[in-house]
């Protein structure tokens, strides 16, 4: 926008400068209505063809720098609506870094849960081997003392059944 602001201002400048070297004459009634009496010296050292011409000529420079202010304000128009696109698009984007920052908190949160319940497993899983340790020795005592009995048991029948018979 300021190169073409600066483009346009030296543009007035070269035609005011080139206004102010050559001033022809031109009488009343030639000027069209755009232009005034103080635009353009009348003087007498000039022709109609000159004259016209030289309006024509200023007509001209007047019509493309209108039309460079046109397309300078729709390019000017157009930047600024895609400003606003990437604005917008920004805030998108701002709005999906908070969602992803509430999803990453509250992981975390549960990854904190999973931790404690891994560590309460290893401490449950420590109790078990120990516990199933205890039961394997009391098992092993009791099988032994199961023997025991039941040879305790058996020499207790067979001398009932010695007695018995004799």
């Amino acid at each position: 926008f300021q190169a073409v602001l600066k483009e346009f201002q030296k543009a007035q400048r070269l035609a005011a400068e080139r206004e102010t070297s050559y001033a022809p004459s031109v009488p009343k009634a030639v000027l069209p209505s755009s232009y005034s009496a103080d635009e353009v010296d009348v003087g007498s050292d000039g022709g109609a063809v000159q004259q016209a011409f030289l309006l024509e000529s200023r007509r001209q420079k007047v019509l493309l720098l209108d039309n460079e202010i046109t397309f300078n304000e729709a390019v000017i128009e157009e930047r600024e609506q895609g400003i606003q696109e990437i604005q917008q698009q920004i805030g998108e984007v701002n709005e999906i870094f908070k969602d992803l920052a509430v999803l990453v908190h509250e992981q975390g949160t549960m990854i904190d849960d999973i931790g404690t319940h891994i560590e309460n497993s290893r401490a449950a899983t420590v109790q078990a081997k120990s516990q199933l340790a205890k039961a394997a020795k009391t098992q092993r005592s009791n099988s032994s003392l199961t023997c025991l009995l039941m040879v305790i048991f058996g020499i207790v029948i067979l001398i009932v059944v010695i007695l018995l018979v004799v």
